[in-house]
């Protein structure tokens, strides 16, 4: 189980990555501004999430493995980007799928620490979300979870599937698995049919 969540935080780790170099490139930014914009998406959430639950040195510190994973990512972006930002929403893809993983490796690990699930949601959601934000705010957007779209909300629900899963005894790896697919599928539901909350009047 411990390899595969850390296979999991690898692939969430390079895929943020991704999004953040395609931001950069659309952004028109030079290579040293987008490996800063790759980089602080991809462990941006989770460092705050270390600091907030004391987990010092952070995650990214102790293995170079994630450096190495934004390396690889921010390269191949780099030199390929003409064909992936072709793909269709690619810089969603990418950011939907490390939401799902975050989420849930981010809850783990708080429960890990001993804190509370409360706890482990919200700090799942910091994991997921936070990297985006600092990623929007350094290339001049306004973050996605201050907008009307179902993001933010889509972790807590998938870290709520993932307590649920738990509660009822389900298999780790089935109920990890369960709620990052949640997570992503909700995502993707709500902006391919226009799902939004409310906006405040």
């Amino acid at each position: 189980m411990n390899n595969f969540l850390y296979i999991l935080d690898l692939v969430g780790t390079f895929v943020f990555a991704v999004s953040g170099t395609i931001v950069a490139s659309k952004r028109q930014m030079d290579p040293f501004g987008a490996a800063v914009i790759a980089f602080i998406t991809a462990v941006g959430g989770g460092t705050v999430r270390d600091v907030l639950i004391g987990s010092v040195p952070v995650g990214w510190m102790l293995n170079l493995h994630y450096l190495y994973a934004i390396a690889s990512a921010f390269l191949l972006t780099f030199f390929f980007k003409k064909y992936i930002l072709k793909l269709h929403r690619t810089m969603f893809l990418f950011d939907t799928i490390g939401i799902g993983l975050f989420t849930i490796l981010g809850l783990q690990k708080t429960m890990g620490a001993g804190l509370s699930p409360l706890i482990g949601v919200m700090m799942g959601t910091v994991s997921a979300v936070f990297g985006g934000v600092l990623r929007d705010v350094f290339s001049n957007q306004v973050p996605l979870i201050f907008r009307n779209e179902i993001y933010a909300t889509a972790c807590i629900m998938g870290g709520l599937v993932f307590l649920l899963f738990e509660f009822l005894g389900v298999d780790e790896v089935i109920s990890t698995s369960a709620a990052m697919l949640f997570v992503i599928v909700l995502r993707v539901l709500a902006v391919r049919f226009k799902w939004y909350l409310p906006a405040l009047s």
